[in-house]
């Protein structure tokens, strides 16, 4: 696994960083965690828009999954009463597996998927859960002929 993480560290300074999409949160169901699957303009050239609608539709059902509330959730929140909420200290709490299922699942995706195809997928969780950011990236040797103000580092050698 560690070869693979080396793989995205490699893909953030070896290429350039060209743009931005942000996939923002849908509210049209009420304030649930839920994102657009609009495929954006900006990706035409570099995914496929099944690719990108499926990561979007798997990420909103483990959001969904997350926000459900269930007999575990109730039994959670009556031990945190029990104990001064001392229990999280001690365990993890269902919606906090599901963030690391999320998370693995986002790493996984950018590994098999979105880092071969020059884009990044940023965890809606490190935005504040209010948008995907997906960073698209251009190689740094094939970009050379149309520098638009990128930063000298990026294309020093390591």
């Amino acid at each position: 696994m560690a070869t693979e993480f080396h793989n995205l560290q490699e893909l953030r300074h070896s290429a350039s960083l060209a743009t931005k999409v942000f996939i923002q949160r849908d509210y049209s169901d009420g304030t649930i965690c839920k994102f657009l699957t609009k495929f954006p303009a900006e990706l035409d050239s570099r995914i496929e828009r099944s690719l990108f609608e499926e990561t979007v539709k798997t990420l909103n059902c483990y959001y969904a999954e997350a926000e459900k509330i269930g007999s575990q959730s109730y039994l959670e929140g009556c031990l945190a009463c029990a104990t001064a909420y001392i229990i999280f200290l001690c365990m993890e709490t269902r919606y906090e597996k599901i963030l690391k299922k999320i998370s693995m699942y986002i790493q996984e995706q950018n590994e098999k998927i979105y880092a071969p195809r020059g884009l990044l997928l940023t965890d809606p969780i490190e935005r504040g859960m209010r948008v995907i950011e997906i960073s698209i990236f251009e190689d740094s040797g094939s970009t050379s002929s149309s520098s638009t103000g990128s930063s000298p580092s990026s294309a020093t050698a390591q």
